[in-house]
């Protein structure tokens, strides 16, 4: 399930101009068992299912790793700082 919740940005000329992959997007994703949502920009969305792929594994595999790692984190914020120190190496 995906529901997007914003998808533009006001430019100093006050006219909405879209900016790729800023759009968010929430989807509802099984960790460990259990079910829930996380709220992610198109653009990230896009590379942890590439990142996932690369690596073999389901999405909600790698999210999974991803949340028994970060510790107190929000899970959203933990997804896009793997997603960025991976595309950073």
């Amino acid at each position: 399930m995906s529901k997007a919740i914003g998808s533009s940005r006001a430019t100093g000329n006050n006219r909405t101009a879209p900016l790729a992959g800023v759009r968010v997007v929430k989807r509802s994703i099984a960790i460990a068992g259990h079910r829930t949502s996380v709220s992610l920009e198109d653009a990230f969305w896009s590379e942890l299912k590439r990142l996932a792929a690369s690596s073999g594994r389901s999405l909600s595999a790698l999210i999974g790793l991803i949340d028994a790692e970060r510790g107190e984190a929000n899970l959203s914020s933990a997804i896009r700082v793997y997603v960025l120190r991976r595309a950073l190496q």
